[in-house]
């Protein structure tokens, strides 16, 4: 199964990123992937399938999973009937700072990160419980969510009722040259987005010639440097539509040549035009 690499990006003036989707099931893409980011999803009633890993199973009345990183999964709407309504928090590991779970303090907390490699399933009484503060969670300012997500990650830490899903510990592993190399060529994205990008440059920054970095790139990626561009500059996109600026300007701002190009990019990631997603959003 193909594996795609997700970029992940902090919500604006925040630490970690909230998700939240409620979306016909047709319409939402369950492309399997992987990001070095935690991922708590939950979704909120009825059943579908969950791939974590090599686990594959169906879930009933909603479902709760902590996912560790580089731990490849898909999307929970899989064979849902109606209306699939689910919350995604991704947080990096440091994302309170670097010593933060050296705090003596956070030892549970660690030990659930350590947990969720495997991906870790919550039921009973902890998912319900859970479910009502990550809904709470979209109605808080920043700070009073920073302090509500340490309040989650506690309860999530201290329950007992929970499974794993991953036994095998598959994950994907990036030695350390690959993950320098990698950061490098993120950090020159993230720069340089918003103008043309000559892929003589970018192979520079990882110190490769350009075929060989073609085909280092699509190795680690399992996608093309272009199609990695276009997926960068679609979510720093949608990011922009939750603004007042217009949508010529969203496209000019994240490096697209022109409207009609970033119409047909953004529609074929997100599976609707971006004048839809922006409805979507005022809703």
């Amino acid at each position: 199964m193909k594996t795609e690499y997700e970029i992940v990006q902090p919500d604006e003036g925040s630490s970690f990123r909230i998700i939240h989707n409620v979306v016909l099931p047709e319409l939402f893409r369950w492309q399997y992937h992987y990001h070095p980011e935690y991922e708590i999803v939950s979704v909120f009633g009825g059943s579908g399938r969950r791939h974590v890993g090599t686990h594959v199973s169906q879930y009933d009345d909603g479902d709760l999973v902590f996912i560790g990183p580089n731990l490849p999964h898909s999307g929970f709407g899989q064979e849902a009937i109606g209306t699939h309504e689910e919350i995604v928090v991704q947080l990096k590991e440091n994302f309170w700072g670097e010593q933060f779970l050296e705090m003596p303090e956070m030892t549970p907390i660690r030990q659930l990160f350590a947990r969720s490699k495997q991906g870790v399933c919550f039921h009973g009484e902890t998912k319900i419980k859970i479910q009502k503060r990550l809904k709470k969670l979209l109605t808080l300012s920043p700070f009073e969510r920073l302090m509500e997500l340490i309040q989650i990650l506690h309860l999530l830490a201290h329950t007992q009722d929970y499974s794993l899903l991953n036994m095998e510990g598959l994950k994907l592993e990036i030695n350390s040259k690959d993950e320098a190399r990698l950061n490098r060529i993120l950090k020159y994205v993230e720069e340089n987005f918003q103008k043309p990008v000559d892929i003589q440059e970018v192979a520079s920054v990882a110190h490769l010639a350009v075929p060989s970095f073609c085909h280092y790139f699509k190795k680690m990626m399992n996608l093309t440097f272009t199609d990695f561009m276009n997926q960068y500059r679609v979510n720093q996109a949608c990011r922009l539509l939750a603004t007042d600026k217009s949508i010529t300007d969203v496209s000019f701002e994240c490096g697209f040549g022109n409207i009609a190009y970033f119409n047909r990019v953004f529609k074929a990631h997100k599976n609707q035009s971006p004048s839809v997603y922006r409805k979507a959003l005022l809703q």
